[in-house]
């Protein structure tokens, strides 16, 4: 294990430089000139050149790299061109409503898709009602394919114009939260569940489970002790793909719902070629996201040892 954790790090230290240059970099690829953006339309040439030296955008790419870094290692993320606000104090006020939305779509997703998943394998063992299982796979496939602001859009429409139970846009209530949720969680619990059918499927056939209803155990004992956490390994694996995806989800699903999260402000940030804010933004997702897909793979190893094991050979 220790092994392990050794060579975790690593991974993790090599992500996270990655990450940096990445976050350092992509911010050139946007076309325009920040500087002009941040001057005005208006504005001299003179002006521009002004802003563009005290924005430290005339120095070369390295130096603007290693200033960057530093910011970086001291916990300083730069001032806004826009607002001249703290990347931090943005950032601040805007990640807990990504993250809470986040944390809710997570919790949503995966109760949502362990039930859907092993329900329909339960009840489809034995290749017992094909229906069901034809119509699960269309109805998962149908829906995972559909992008998020279709489905947001399709959700406000529903619930919000035409039916009026949800606010359409903003998080002044608690029911503001409902609908981002769902948009979120929709897609990736369709993917979850398929895994969880499928794995649920497998499991159902082996040895250990034929000797189990031997015993004649409870059903729900039956299902809940033996077969569900041998499930829930491949869908752990799964699991981190899902939840980066949900985070460049979230991106979407705030600005169709007008949700003041990160999401809604880095794309605000590109409009105006803000650029710290961009990048603090992209780092604090990137960084959440590592740390995310860390954690699910030491939990994975901690939950099946074999891995271990495995590792060690």
């Amino acid at each position: 294990m220790k092994r392990y954790l050794v060579r975790q790090a690593g991974t993790v230290l090599a992500s996270l430089l990655v990450l940096v240059i990445a976050t350092f970099a992509i911010v050139q690829l946007i076309p325009g000139d920040p500087a002009r953006a941040v001057a005005g339309v208006d504005a001299s040439q003179e002006q521009v050149e002004q802003v563009r030296e005290n924005l430290g955008m005339n120095k070369p790419l390295f130096v603007q790299f290693m200033t960057y870094l530093h910011g970086l290692i001291t916990g300083n993320l730069g001032r806004s061109f826009r607002t001249n606000e703290a990347v931090t104090d943005i950032i601040a006020t805007r990640l807990p409503y990504t993250a809470d939305v986040a944390l809710l779509a997570i919790i949503l997703t995966f109760i949502a898709a362990t039930l859907f998943g092993a329900t329909v394998a339960i009840g489809t063992y034995a290749n017992k009602r094909k229906w069901l299982d034809s119509s699960f796979n269309w109805f998962t496939g149908l829906v995972a394919s559909v992008p998020e602001y279709v489905s947001a859009a399709v959700l406000v429409a529903i619930f919000a114009i035409t039916l009026h139970l949800f606010p359409a846009a903003g998080a002044e209530s608690v029911s503001s939260w409902v609908l981002p949720t769902i948009a979120l969680s929709l897609a990736p619990t369709c993917t979850v569940s398929r895994v969880v059918r499928r794995e649920m499927s497998r499991i159902l056939t082996e040895d250990y489970m034929r000797t189990a209803r031997g015993w004649r155990i409870g059903t729900i004992k039956l299902y809940a002790k033996y077969a569900l956490p041998n499930a829930m390994v491949s869908t752990l694996t799964l699991s981190g793909l899902v939840l980066t995806g949900m985070l460049g989800g979230a991106i979407i699903m705030e600005n169709v719902f007008a949700w003041p999260g990160m999401g809604r402000a880095v794309v605000e940030a590109i409009l105006t070629k803000d650029f710290p804010v961009i990048r603090g933004i992209v780092m604090v997702l990137g960084i959440i996201a590592i740390l995310l897909n860390t954690i699910i793979d030491i939990s994975l190893r901690l939950i099946d040892r074999r891995i271990l094991q495995e590792n060690r050979g």
